[in-house]
């Protein structure tokens, strides 16, 4: 029952979202056609990764991988290699971190709890 609800709920949302985006007058994507269309129209503006000196992009440009929840002191280290600062344990249950160049990956016990980027 609550199924049907929330599908028939989906479907109104699907069918109102052209009229509404009319209503409030925003405007309406394009559609491209593949077969007519020029190459260039398919061009990114995002230079290739040989071509571009990381240090030089704006920080939101740059992605990093972090390590995911879960993963053990090892395989973090295997992964993203030795951090350059490890700080030891502390608290009930024991929350250690290390710092890496970009991120910081937190640790209980010897597990990942959470990994954040440096701004």
């Amino acid at each position: 029952m609550k199924m049907t609800l929330w599908l028939a709920s989906l479907f109104s949302l699907a069918i109102s979202a052209p009229v509404l985006a009319e209503v409030l007058e925003i405007p309406q994507p394009e559609s491209i056609d593949v077969e007519s269309a020029q190459p260039e129209a398919f061009e990114s503006e995002v230079p290739s990764p040989e071509a571009t000196d990381v240090e030089s992009l704006p920080t939101e440009v740059v992605s990093v991988t972090l390590p995911g929840k879960g993963m053990t002191k090892d395989s973090v280290e295997e992964r993203f290699g030795s951090p350059q600062d490890k700080v030891e344990a502390v608290g009930e249950p024991p929350i250690s971190r290390w710092l890496y160049g970009s991120f910081t990956v937190y640790f209980e016990y010897d597990h990942v709890i959470h990994a954040v980027n440096h701004r």
